[in-house]
């Protein structure tokens, strides 16, 4: 197969902008479309090649912009829609593509349907969402919100519950109305005839609930866990109907020749639940979070998750990988803090950049962006406000992109909407660049060296030595081409063979030093080293 016969996405890293804070064109501290757009230059000198922008759509941000009030409208905290198409120009000007964010199980309660459906039993929009008799202070069932509490609101004014799986002002949609589907249909249609080039769809295995509504059974968890998590979540989220509905944004999708897909599957169920949702006629790609769930830094962990996947996924659906996102702790803060925390980030790094598969580069890990403590009078995100101190909430990963060693990081000329991580003096943009070591320059050389390497894009993947208790070592194989990657976890130097049919060929990139002269009959790998090497078949 030609490469221009692939999915784009296929060959792809898709780099993660959170719109708040990202950078502030206009001075008021909120990030907005203009500032992403005077930053394209930056994103695609790191060799990305899409964007995946997180909500800007009208909300009033009582979950920041996953409360949508009108999929079609910006947030004037934003910009404006012209704003927005002169982002999509420019970005596609620069051969970046443009994913953007939809959220889908539900609206805001300020969205124009919500307020329709709420006002009457009547309304022709009264069975948009989703509505229960019962009685007030007893609620139909023990399905509990993601944000703390019960998933159930009482309303006055029809005398009934309507769900809500996170906070009340997100009320949940009834995918089972045909004029709701019809009516997310539309909105994705609007984006399209515009030009963005696919979606990432929020939670997208909640859509349908259990018409019974059902208790979910209760899980045998320790008691300081999340109120949410006491209860296996069985009955609201992954009915099957749910995959009907991806399979109809997938033929949505399939009427713009070149769009995509990419669901956020919430799961206890591991990588199986994120085939379902990627088998043929269903979504393009699912988020694969084991990674930034790992607590280990010992690379048979991350074998056993990586042969997982790539045994589950074969050739049925292709699969992607993220070490963090705006809902996660950053990945560099779950590493040891022992003097080689940038070290071992640049060999999770690397990892996440060689795999098979799609990666996703949330913003500011180029630059080993670390998670951020924040107060809890400063918290505005609503999980940490209603669930604290089990759960901190996620503004500590949600901190504004560190551009320069200034008061507020070049960010902004105003007050940042949150503080600014006190590590900005270090690490930022500006010092980076200047640094050949740094992490930055680290990920360019990387994404540069996988832009041009057809194996690393589209190659299979092969285990070198699958019981290395040190390495994590592997070859990417393409048309008779093989690429080693040699991931030294370890605090020591390692010597190693090649193994099997393979030979060591030229170097083609390392951490520690720059491109060498072909290796002999051995490979020295420096204490947490990452080495990319030519390889060639013996005989």
């Amino acid at each position: 197969m030609h490469t221009q016969q692939r999915p784009w996405w296929k060959g792809a890293v898709v780099y993660q902008v959170y719109p708040r804070s990202f950078f502030d064109a206009n001075g008021d501290g909120t990030g907005d479309l203009k500032g992403i757009t005077c930053k394209l230059e930056y994103i695609a000198s790191l060799g990305v090649d899409a964007i995946w922008l997180s909500p800007f759509f009208r909300s009033p941000m009582k979950d920041f912009g996953y409360d949508i009030s009108d999929y079609c409208a910006i947030d004037p905290v934003f910009g404006s829609m012209e704003d927005f198409d002169e982002l999509l120009k420019a970005a596609h000007d620069r051969g970046l593509r443009v994913i953007i964010d939809q959220v889908y199980n539900h609206t805001s309660d300020e969205h124009p349907w919500f307020v329709a459906s709420r006002s009457s039993r009547e309304n022709p929009k009264a069975d948009w969402f989703i509505w229960v008799d019962g009685e007030r202070g007893k609620p139909p069932n023990n399905w509990l919100s993601y944000f703390g509490g019960s998933a159930w609101e009482w309303d006055e004014g029809r005398g009934q519950y309507y769900l809500h799986l996170f906070v009340p002002g997100q009320p949940d949609l009834n995918w089972r109305n045909p004029e709701v589907q019809n009516a997310v249909m539309d909105s994705l249609r609007f984006w399209l005839e515009k030009g963005v080039d696919g979606f990432r769809f929020d939670v997208v295995n909640l859509f349908f609930k259990d018409q019974a509504l059902r208790d979910n059974p209760p899980c045998p968890h320790a008691p300081n866990v999340p109120e949410f998590a006491r209860f296996f979540h069985v009955f609201d989220r992954d009915r099957p109907e749910t995959l009907l509905a991806v399979e109809a944004i997938a033929d949505t999708l399939h009427d713009f020749p070149g769009a995509m897909g990419v669901g956020e599957v919430i799961t206890d169920g591991g990588m199986f639940q994120f085939l379902e949702y990627t088998k043929p006629g269903r979504l393009d790609l699912a988020f694969n979070f084991v990674f930034k769930d790992l607590g280990s830094f010992d690379p048979q962990v991350y074998r056993q998750h990586v042969a997982r996947c790539e045994e589950l996924f074969s050739t049925l659906s292709w699969p992607s990988y993220v070490l963090g996102n705006h809902d996660s702790r950053r990945f560099l803060s779950r590493l040891p803090d022992d003097g080689h925390r940038v070290e071992r980030a640049k060999v999770l790094l690397a990892l996440l950049l060689t795999l098979r598969g799609t990666p996703f580069l949330y913003y500011g890990e180029e630059l080993g962006m670390e998670e951020a403590v924040i107060p809890f009078d400063q918290i505005v995100d609503p999980q940490g406000k209603n669930l604290w101190p089990q759960v901190p909430g996620r503004d500590g990963c949600r901190t504004p992109m560190q551009w320069d060693d200034g008061p507020v990081a070049g960010f902004s000329e105003g007050t940042p909407w949150l503080p600014v991580h006190p590590n900005k003096e270090w690490v930022n943009v500006v010092s980076q660049e200047k640094d050949p070591h740094s992490m930055l320059n680290f990920t360019r050389q990387l994404l540069r060296l996988r832009r041009a390497c057809d194996a690393l894009k589209w190659g299979k993947l092969e285990w070198m030595e699958p019981n290395d208790a040190q390495l994590l070592s592997f070859c990417r194989v393409h048309d008779g081409t093989g690429v080693g990657i040699l991931l030294n976890f370890s605090e020591s130097r390692q010597v190693r063979r090649v193994a099997r049919e393979w030979e060591f060929g030229k170097v083609l990139f390392s951490s520690k030093k720059g491109p060498s002269i072909p290796v002999q009959r051995e490979l020295v790998l420096e204490p947490f080293e990452v080495k990319i090497v030519e390889l060639t078949r013996k005989g």
